[in-house]
């Protein structure tokens, strides 16, 4: 197992951990970056992003991620990538020394490092219905915001009954001819004054108990069977898309029991990305935010290499 010592690990190379590679470059640091898939992030899944600035054309999620990791390799930036080779399984602190306060442990080998920035993002949970897999990027999105100007003046569905769905459904009506709300129970979660809004928008039909069986579709998405939890009820809607709202789940396991974190798993950062343990740093989708985009991410990864740059120098 090699052993590995560097000022600053970055743990995952999304458009977060790239962004912050290309300020730690820039600034001059000694940093490593590991990702134990694809560089990129989930981006790579991604049919087509449109809202990123500087790419007036629609540009897919994969082409984007490999332009942003191109970048960085234009910066001389190695990214240790692919499982085991860019795996970090555990993290430690305290047992390098003064100077390398942490320990981080893959399969492959271990990184002693004197600062981290957590950029291991989340991941969307999932219905796990049939055809649910082959159509996520195909008709089957997580993020409305990203992907709703695909399908103008189209027919789409949203699934869930929180905030987050009942928020993206009303954004929607902006763009689609139709929103369903396809949801389990017989009652909304979302906060009132969304409720309100949802059935007062003549564009939005609410499918009360309803879960969704099957996606159906081969190079794209063509409709869903739902099934209607009641009176087993079963239909076919014609849509062009589903978005999935549902929950998330932060990829924090390995980092937090050293810093705190909201009730779930999100790391709780300042502005400048520090979170309650000094020295590690937490941007993109890991961290409580509001907006989980590749804009924001890239920004997060910017703020943080250049406070680390700082949280160095003042420890001399």
């Amino acid at each position: 197992m090699k052993e590995l010592k560097t000022d600053l690990l970055i743990i995952g190379a999304g458009p977060g951990g790239l962004g912050a590679a290309l300020y730690a470059r820039r600034s001059g640091l000694d940093f490593m970056i590991v990702e134990k898939n694809m560089a990129g992030g989930q981006i790579i899944n991604t049919d087509l992003i449109e809202n990123y600035p500087g790419f007036m054309d629609n540009i897919s999620g994969f082409e984007l991620a490999q332009k942003l990791a191109d970048h960085c390799r234009s910066f001389k930036i190695e990214i240790m990538e692919y499982y085991p080779i860019g795996s970090i399984d555990e993290v430690q602190h305290n047992v390098g020394g003064k100077n390398y306060r942490f320990k981080c442990s893959g399969e492959d080998s271990v990184i002693f490092a004197r600062a981290l920035i957590i950029a291991s993002g989340a991941k969307p949970d999932r219905l796990e219905v049939k055809g649910e897999a082959e159509l996520i990027g195909k008709g089957i999105s997580f993020c409305a915001t990203c992907d709703g100007a695909l399908y103008r003046d189209m027919e789409v569905a949203v699934v869930g009954g929180g905030d987050t769905a009942v928020e993206e459904a009303l954004f929607l009506t902006n763009l689609a001819k139709k929103v369903y709300i396809i949801h389990r129970r017989d009652e909304l979660r979302a906060v009132d004054i969304l409720q309100r809004r949802a059935k007062d928008n003549k564009k939005i039909e609410i499918l009360w108990s309803y879960l969704i069986e099957e996606f159906v579709g081969g190079e794209k998405l063509e409709g869903i069977i739902i099934k209607n939890k009641k009176d087993g009820t079963v239909k076919q809607l014609d849509v062009a898309a589903v978005f999935e709202y549902v929950g998330w789940q932060p990829n924090s396991g390995i980092i937090k029991h050293l810093v705190d974190t909201d009730e779930k798993g999100f790391i709780i950062t300042d502005m400048t990305m520090k979170t309650s343990e000094e020295g590690i740093f937490a941007i993109g989708d890991v961290r409580t935010t509001p907006f989980r985009q590749v804009i924001t991410a890239v920004a997060d990864g910017a703020v943080a290499a250049m406070y680390v740059d700082k949280y160095f120098l003042e420890q001399g």
